[in-house]
C-alpha cells in the first residue's frame, strides 16, 4: 500500500465549545471541498496512468490482456513515495504553514493518483464506479457520526492509527515475501474496520481543530489542508480495501 497516513496532530486540552456555528460549518465544508477536489484529480491522473500507454508503460509492467502484473522502477517510487513523505512529515512539519501544508497535500494527491492507476488495471470499470459509491456513501455516514458525537474519540483515534500502521507493515511483508492471496483478504477486512472507524474519528479531530486556529488566517489554511489530506488518505485506503474484497477482477 502506498497511501497510509497520518499528518494530523491530536489537539492538545482546550476548552471548546462544541455547539455548531457558522465558522465551524465554513470550515469543514472548505475541508471536505479540498478532499473532493482532491479525489477528482486523483481519478483524472489514475485515468492517465492506466489508459495512455506511454504513461502507463513507465510505471507498470502488464499482460497481453492489460492487465497489471507489477510495478516498474519508477512505478514502485510513485506507489511507495506518499508513505515516506507522509513519515517524513510527522517529524518535519511540527507547525506547517498554510503553503507547506497545501504542498504536501498536493503532492500527496498527485503520488496517489498516479499508483492508482493500478486500480484500472486490475479492476473492471463497473466494479470501480460502484466501490467508489458504496465509499462515498460510506464515508458521509461515517464522517456525520465524528462530526455530531459528544463521545471523544480521540483514544479510539490514536489505537486505529497504530492498527493502520501495523497493517502497513503486515501488507508490506505480505507483498514482497509472503504472497498470500488468504492473508491479504484477512488484511482488507481488518482494514475496511481501521479506515471506516478513523474516518470518524478524525472527522472530530478536524472539527477540534478548528476551535484550536480559529482567528489565525494562517493557521486555518494550515488545518484546511491537514484535514483534507487525513480524510483523504482514509477515504482512498477504505476504497482500495473494498475493492480488494468485493472489486471484479479484470483477470
Amino acid at each position: 500500500m502506498s497511501d497510509f497516513n497520518r499528518g494530523i496532530s491530536r489537539p492538545t486540552s482546550v476548552a471548546t465549545d462544541m455547539s455548531v456555528d457558522a465558522g465551524l460549518r465554513a470550515f469543514m465544508l472548505g475541508v471536505y471541498n479540498k478532499m473532493g477536489l482532491g479525489l477528482l484529480v486523483s481519478g483524472a491522473l489514475a485515468y492517465v496512468t492506466s489508459s495512455v500507454p506511454a504513461v502507463r508503460d513507465t510505471l507498470f509492467q502488464i499482460d497481453g490482456q492489460g492487465v497489471l502484473r507489477g510495478y516498474t522502477g519508477v512505478g514502485a517510487i510513485v506507489a511507495f513515495a506518499p508513505l515516506i513523505i507522509i513519515l517524513a512529515s510527522n517529524f518535519m512539519m511540527r507547525s506547517a504553514t498554510a503553503r507547506t501544508a497545501g504542498l504536501l497535500y498536493w503532492t500527496i494527491v498527485a503520488l496517489v493518483g498516479a499508483s492508482l492507476g493500478s486500480v484500472g488495471l486490475l479492476y473492471t470499470g463497473q466494479s470501480i464506479v460502484s466501490i467508489f459509491l458504496v465509499t462515498a456513501i460510506a464515508f458521509g455516514g461515517l464522517s456525520l457520526v465524528g462530526y455530531t458525537t459528544k463521545r471523544d474519540l480521540s483514544g479510539f483515534a490514536s489505537f486505529l492509527i497504530m492498527g493502520a500502521w501495523g497493517l502497513v507493515a503486515v501488507l508490506l511483508l505480505n507483498a514482497f515475501f509472503l504472497h498470500s492471496s488468504a492473508l491479504l483478504l484477512i488484511m482488507s477486512v481488518i482494514g475496511v474496520f481501521v479506515f471506516a472507524g478513523l474516518i470518524a474519528a478524525q472527522t472530530q479531530q478536524v472539527k477540534l481543530l478548528y476551535y484550536r486556529v480559529a482567528g489565525n488566517a494562517e493557521g486555518m489554511g494550515a488545518a484546511t489542508n491537514m484535514g483534507a489530506l487525513s480524510l483523504y488518505l482514509d477515504f482512498v485506503n477504505l476504497f482500495r480495501f473494498l475493492l480488494i474484497l468485493f472489486g471484479g477482477s479484470r483477470r
